[in-house]
């Protein structure tokens, strides 16, 4: 496996790797060499984690010292733990790149990619392993481009390599709700409401009007890849790329592949028809004269966006409500009668008749009202077993020539939606989408966030 994207989660993830006897770690690929300007959850959570998975408690990042990350990190770490585990082997050091195009150049014979990089190289990075007949897994979203997204899992479909999406083995069972719906439980079901506590994240309302020189060993025409071209700023970067459109995918393209993917194979949800976005903003002065400042480069504070699904078969139409930053669907008239409050996170399902209630991945689900009231019941855990982040059945499926669950191959509609969440927020607008040509119909203007404007050297077809 080549290891593509060596940031803190990126090394977070790659430790329970090493021990999988199937796979083997032969080259690491960051435009970041050294541990400078990384950010985390804690000073010493990561280094903690590597020093106990080295068995090394001397083990440093270097850098600045303070948070591990970097390809030299990445090299370091897959060298230090391999020399001893499979010294037998006659173990030969793990290579490392800054460019992932001359990795695929040198590294012919890479089997796999893991893909861990700021979401705006994850499709492009993506199509260049896939063209070369490699099994792929990304960390979420597939694409924060939509048109991108498709083109990605076009071509997962052409090929044949086992693809997945590291989301998939978060979702839930929908097995008992659906058999609550189906049992007319709640009656017709209206409404799907998902709610997350993110961004956890700072969001910026204004773009960095700074240029600070550009840290020690970071290549930032590399990190930019096919983005257009701006200074480097570390508000655009390390634990924050998300919240801007450019580079992240917003709370959408964060958590809700973890929570929705199975709500829409369930329910077979295909393309919302329209999409209608709710959000905060921020106001400044212009001298003693406040104005709204218009933004459309960072996903905002809060958001509430709504979609509407056409009926399919025997399901009736229906919607999906997404929250962030804070949002919530109203308190439910049955909740404070118990004097209950909405938890910070959740699910719901409504219908004319009743509610159903489930934590934020659809897991542990309760009927609050209808005529099955009272009802709850704990979906045993699905087969989703594990290895840093990578399913057995995807390693399995690389062994096989098999799929595996949660393949790109089935990714679309919840692509397609996360990223039509972006492009509506964006545009400040609601927009009526047309699937047969992706296509936005009553907002022209917001068909340009559909696609990237690629810089000169990073289209798809020259990667």
């Amino acid at each position: 496996m080549a290891y593509i994207g060596t940031g803190t989660q990126g090394l977070r993830e790659m430790l329970p790797l090493l021990s999988v006897p199937e796979l083997q770690i032969v080259a690491v690929c960051d435009p970041c060499k050294e541990a400078v300007g990384y950010r985390d959850w804690g000073t010493d959570y990561l280094k903690n984690e590597i020093r106990k998975k080295l068995n090394n408690p001397a083990w440093a990042p270097g850098g600045d010292n303070i948070i591990p990350g970097g390809r030299d990190n990445g090299k370091n770490i897959v060298d230090e733990y391999y020399s001893k585990s499979r010294a037998t082997d006659k173990y030969k050091a793990c290579n490392a790149y800054a460019d992932f195009r001359e990795m695929f150049e040198k590294e012919k014979d890479v089997d796999a990619v893991k893909i861990m990089t700021p979401d705006h190289l994850h499709g492009i990075v993506a199509l260049a392993a896939l063209k070369r007949g490699k099994h792929v897994t990304t960390h979420k979203p597939v694409s924060n481009r939509l048109m991108e997204g498709k083109q990605v899992i076009e071509l997962a479909k052409k090929t044949n390599s086992t693809t997945h999406l590291i989301a998939w083995d978060s979702n839930g069972s929908m097995d008992t709700i659906m058999q609550w719906i189906n049992e007319g439980a709640i009656g017709t079901l209206k409404e799907v409401h998902n709610w997350t506590a993110r961004p956890v994240w700072p969001q910026y309302a204004t773009m960095p009007k700074e240029t600070p020189p550009v840290p020690k060993g970071l290549e930032w025409d590399l990190w930019l890849g096919p983005e257009q071209e701006r200074p480097y700023h570390p508000n655009l970067t390390n634990m924050v790329f998300r919240g801007w459109y450019d580079f992240g995918g917003g709370s959408m393209g964060d958590m809700g592949h973890y929570s929705l993917w199975t709500v829409f194979n369930a329910l077979q949800l295909e393309a919302p028809t329209v999409v209608e976005p709710t959000f905060s903003h921020i106001c400044d002065f212009n001298g003693v004269v406040p104005f709204r400042i218009k933004n459309d480069f960072a996903f905002p504070m809060a958001s509430t966006v709504r979609f509407k699904y056409e009926a399919k078969g025997s399901r009736p139409a229906v919607e999906l409500v997404w929250y962030d930053g804070g949002m919530r669907p109203a308190v439910p008239e049955e909740l404070y009668k118990q004097n209950k409050s909405m938890p910070g996170e959740g699910m719901m399902f409504v219908g004319d008749q009743g509610k159903i209630m489930a934590n934020f991945h659809g897991k542990d689900p309760q009927i609050i009202s209808g005529k099955m009231a009272g009802q709850t019941k704990t979906d045993p855990k699905p087969d989703n077993s594990s290895e840093g982040y990578i399913p057995k059945k995807f390693i399995e499926g690389c062994l096989s020539g098999k799929q595996c669950p949660g393949s790109l191959r089935d990714a679309w509609p919840l692509t397609e939606t996360i990223n039509l969440y972006a492009v509506a927020l964006r545009s400040g607008k609601t927009l009526y989408y047309d699937a047969a040509s992706n296509k936005i119909t009553n907002e022209p203007d917001a068909n340009k966030y559909l696609a990237r404007e690629y810089r000169k050297g990073w289209e798809p077809n020259t990667i």
